[in-house]
């Protein structure tokens, strides 16, 4: 009996494999990039105006308060490496973002409670002079859960940006993809952009309610909105493509090092028989390392290879033998080093933003004299990020896309050559502030206004933009351009140490500027009264940024040896010898014709 036509067309409706769409890809864009926008919304527009806090609520002296910030920023920087270590190595890379997530909302809510909650912070100062105020001052429970929320907030930022930008590029790597590079190129600069675009939203929303609504309702919304952040991503979890991590990272690099040591007086092995005597995997595309740092190719020397290695083809002894991928992979760390450290003089440069502030606020910020509404004076960093966006947009867009069609081929503008433009931009940044900040003191003075730091000086704020918008000049081209830089020269494995590294360097920085305020502070003192004081009009910041300019251009010349000494980038040998191969092709062309 035949059965009705009905069922057999829904039997073989069910034979039929399912179609399941492939994971990663552009749809899940949104909910990467919008975790990450949201952590910096909340984090940038808790710090920007965050010197006036710590001096206005717990009456913190201005360099008191901008050491705590910088040690803050410099946290919050450094803790990016731990967390791509605990992705790459122990938790993967969604776990390490939703735990991150969560330590953020946490403690934004510890920073939302202490301005709620009046036990929890000094009595307020309704005194304008520092004598009356210090009565005050917060106690050191009162600062330590100060403290422990910045903590929180800096181990959210460890675990997200670092992995959000590799985690990012693990939706769109594909091998398969002729065009992969362009389309890496393409998404670091978005990615970077739309960071920016939720930076420049906590400059301008988060920084004017925090002036006109109040720390209470300021710190609330950047809370509510790291809760979204989090809900968000965690909510796409079934799109995502989701690597293993691997085994602990740094532990095989140590392994190199003290590998490499212990097998010091062993030769290497010559051209003919190296395929026999480097250890390596069965899986490995590498055979051999490199030529490059060559006394750590004795890592993975097998001086005998039934003692060496066991039946499973494992090294028997890790910290005796180690395979070429590992050597490699120290390699490339070291390698990059010297350039990663030209980046931090940049960074030191950008952290400068709370002197800003106090010059900003001390300036007519009218957008013109018939104008009432007067810009934030921690807005005004909105410039350096409509600058960054421009650029990127500009790049991606027409330079690129003009160039090429001039050309008649792809072009690209190599990153090295990026790099170098963008630290000498910020030279000329410093350069221009301290310029101006001469000018304004100045005509402070001239006012009448050098023991009045609070009064308004019958000058434009507007006369400020032109450094921030040579600061995000200088962050498009150098801080674009080091992360490609180290995502490209890195293995796979160490994505997310290449994306933690420029985070890292703004963590030196930031020590590193403490350093330089205390000295100058400390050095510039006469007659009681230093380059750094609390009433800017009495102090000699443009000093202090001539300091800071000079170290930048000594920077560059240090740039450029580096880069000379690195010689060529990856993309640089893929396309020479993709140059030769095509020279090649014609040479063959013309023979047979």
């Amino acid at each position: 009996m035949e059965n009705p036509p009905d069922q057999t067309e829904s039997k073989e409706m069910m034979l039929q494999p399912r179609i399941t769409r492939p994971k990663g890809g552009l749809l899940t864009m949104p909910f990467i990039i919008a975790n990450e926008g949201f952590e910096k919304v909340a984090s940038y527009g808790l710090l920007q105006n965050m010197i006036l806090y710590l001096m206005s609520d717990y009456g913190l002296g201005l360099v008191k308060g901008q050491n705590v910030l910088f040690m803050w920023v410099a946290a919050t920087n450094f803790m990016p490496l731990v967390g791509a270590f605990l992705s790459d190595s122990y938790l993967g890379r969604f776990l390490t973002i939703s735990i991150a997530s969560l330590s953020s909302f946490l403690g934004m809510m510890v920073l939302w409670l202490a301005a709620m909650l009046p036990q929890v912070k000094p009595s307020p100062c309704v005194a304008s002079t520092v004598t009356k105020c210090s009565s005050t001052a917060a106690t050191s429970s009162q600062l330590a859960l100060l403290y422990f929320a910045f903590a929180l907030i800096s181990i959210g930022s460890g675990g997200i940006r670092p992995c959000s930008l590799a985690f990012g590029a693990d939706q769109l790597d594909n091998k398969e993809n002729p065009k992969n590079e362009r389309v890496l190129e393409s998404f670091f600069g978005w990615y970077y952009a739309s960071s920016s675009v939720a930076v420049l939203i906590a400059f301008t929303v988060i920084v004017y309610i925090q002036d006109h609504l109040g720390w209470r309702i300021g710190f609330g919304v950047p809370a509510i909105l790291m809760l979204l952040a989090g809900i968000l991503f965690v909510l796409a979890s079934p799109l995502y493509v989701k690597r293993n991590a691997t085994k602990s990272l740094f532990t095989g690099l140590a392994q190199v090092a003290v590998a490499a040591y212990v097998n010091r007086k062993l030769m290497l092995p010559g051209q003919n028989d190296s395929y026999g005597c480097y250890y390596h995997l069965n899986d490995s595309e590498l055979k051999a390392p490199s030529d490059k740092l060559r006394f750590l190719n004795k890592a993975c020397v097998t001086s005998n290879q039934e003692e060496d290695i066991g039946a499973d083809g494992l090294a028997l002894n890790p910290w005796r033998l180690c395979t070429t991928d590992q050597v490699e992979e120290l390699k490339a760390l070291v390698k990059v080093i010297p350039v990663w450290s030209t980046g931090i003089m940049m960074s030191i440069n950008v952290s400068q933003n709370s002197f800003q502030l106090l010059q900003a606020n001390s300036m007519d910020r009218r957008l013109s004299d018939h104008s009432t509404f007067k810009i934030p004076p921690g807005s005004f960093g909105m410039f350096t990020i409509i600058a960054l966006i421009a650029w990127v947009v500009l790049y991606d867009r027409a330079i690129l896309p003009l160039a090429s069609k001039i050309r008649g081929k792809p072009v690209r503008i190599n990153v090295k050559i990026r790099m170098g433009l963008g630290l000498f931009i910020s030279f000329l940044a410093m350069a221009v502030s301290a310029t101006v900040e001469h000018y304004r003191r100045r005509t402070a003075i001239s006012q009448g206004l050098a023991n009045n730091a609070t009064a308004t000086v019958n000058i434009s704020a507007m006369w400020l933009v032109p450094q921030y918008v040579l600061h995000g000049l200088a962050e498009a081209l150098t801080g674009i351009g080091q992360t490609e830089f180290f995502y490209t020269e890195f293995p796979k494995s160490m994505s997310s140490i290449a994306a933690a590294l420029f985070g890292l360097g703004m963590a030196v920085a930031n020590i590193l500027a403490s350093v330089i305020l205390n000295v100058v502070k400390n050095s510039s003192k006469k007659g009681g009264e230093s380059w750094i004081e609390d009433n800017i009009n009495k102090g000699h910041y443009d000093y202090y940024y001539w300091v800071l300019a000079i170290l930048s251009f000594v920077n560059v010349i240090y740039y450029i040896v580096c880069s000379w000494s690195y010689g060529p980038t990856m993309d640089q040998l893929r396309n020479d010898k993709a140059n030769g191969v095509r020279g090649e092709e014609h040479e063959e062309a013309v023979k047979l014709n």
